[in-house]
């Protein structure tokens, strides 16, 4: 009965350890950052998926003013993947401010 209580001890902690293995978010097999690739935009405009809309309403030209108007009413910047259908939060948001607009 105690060999049975080890094994089946040492197995529930090798699983557990495989489990933890795999789960791992954020870095790569080789241990480096994941990277994202998107557009810097305003989360206003992020939550439709382009700025075409609050463009058109405001009469605004390029995709940089309509992020620094959105700013404007509280929006904040944010990194979009059109790919991905998602915007990614950012804690620093004096940055993008020169870089709205681009990837």
């Amino acid at each position: 009965m105690r060999r049975l209580a080890l094994i089946l001890g040492a197995t529930s902690l090798l699983a557990t350890a495989v489990m933890q293995a795999g789960s791992r978010t954020g870095q790569r097999q080789n241990n480096t950052p994941l990277s994202y690739t998107g557009q810097i935009m305003d989360s206003k405009c992020a939550g439709q998926g382009s700025h075409n809309q609050v463009m058109a309403k405001e009469e605004i030209r390029t995709a940089k003013d309509c992020a620094l108007v959105c700013r404007k009413d509280a929006s904040k910047f944010v990194l979009y993947s059109a790919e991905a259908k998602t915007a990614f939060n950012r804690d620093d948001q004096d940055t993008p401010r020169d870089y709205p607009g681009k990837k």
